[in-house]
């Protein structure tokens, strides 16, 4: 840390150098906070920034939802943001490579797929803004996007639930949770899109918020190219 700056920061940062900060947020957490007087990421990282230098620049390249943990890069120069942003989208290739690690709870008498299933899911999704939730949608319905993640079962706890990585293809607003609520496989703990029993079951196993955590990233550094990799070694959660 800078001359001991950040003791008190909930985030970690990873790694930075003059172009890039690759950090971890931990669940509740907000990247950014609308409320006057409420802890985010962005102003704990430019507070941490802001030692020795005056008005630090901070790129935003791509979000976490508040109740989710994980790893998240920011540009520190406008060009170092704009270059990481491209990935992010999928305008380079290669592309920024995001993975994550999941708690799946199987609902409506569905039995969890054994160890090593992989599975691809595909849906068409509609975001509502006003209610800041999105749903599984038909092709034809106005403002539906084509959404695709990659699934691994990797292992069952024994009560219940099971470990998963997951790699997103698209990335679209709430979209690990969505389509696995709708292939009958809610992340355990989601409040939003899990059923109350499973609300319920999360709760009597100590599971405070959504079991979902960004657990990979991969991309190139915006100025020298090379290919960069961050991996959570710890889950916040017990399997």
């Amino acid at each position: 840390m800078r001359n001991g700056k950040g003791a008190d920061m909930r985030c970690k940062v990873i790694w930075e150098d003059e172009s890039v900060l690759v950090c971890f947020k931990p669940a509740g957490l907000a990247v950014q906070s609308g409320r006057i007087g409420e802890a985010d990421l962005v102003s704990e990282l430019k507070n941490y920034l802001s030692v020795g230098t005056k008005n630090p620049y901070l790129g935003l390249v791509h979000r976490l939802d508040q109740p989710v943990s994980g790893l998240l890069v920011f540009g520190k120069t406008p060009q170092a943001a704009a270059g990481l942003s491209r990935q992010a989208a999928g305008e380079t290739s290669p592309s920024m490579e995001k993975e994550y690690s999941a708690l799946l709870y199987p609902e409506n008498g569905r039995s969890m797929p054994d160890e090593g299933t992989r599975m691809v899911l595909e849906n068409y999704l509609i975001r509502d803004g006003r209610q800041n939730r999105s749903r599984v949608a038909s092709k034809d319905e106005k403002g539906a996007k084509w959404a695709k993640l990659e699934l691994e079962i990797i292992k069952h706890s024994g009560r219940g639930y099971a470990l998963a990585r997951i790699r997103l293809v698209t990335g679209r607003h709430h979209q690990i949770r969505v389509q696995c609520a709708a292939a009958g496989l809610p992340l355990l703990g989601d409040v939003r899109y899990g059923s109350p029993s499973g609300r319920e079951y999360a709760a009597r196993l100590g599971f405070s918020t959504v079991c979902l955590c960004a657990s990979g990233l991969r991309f190139s550094h915006p100025v020298t190219g090379k290919r960069l990799e961050y991996r959570v070694e710890a889950l916040p959660w017990e399997i």
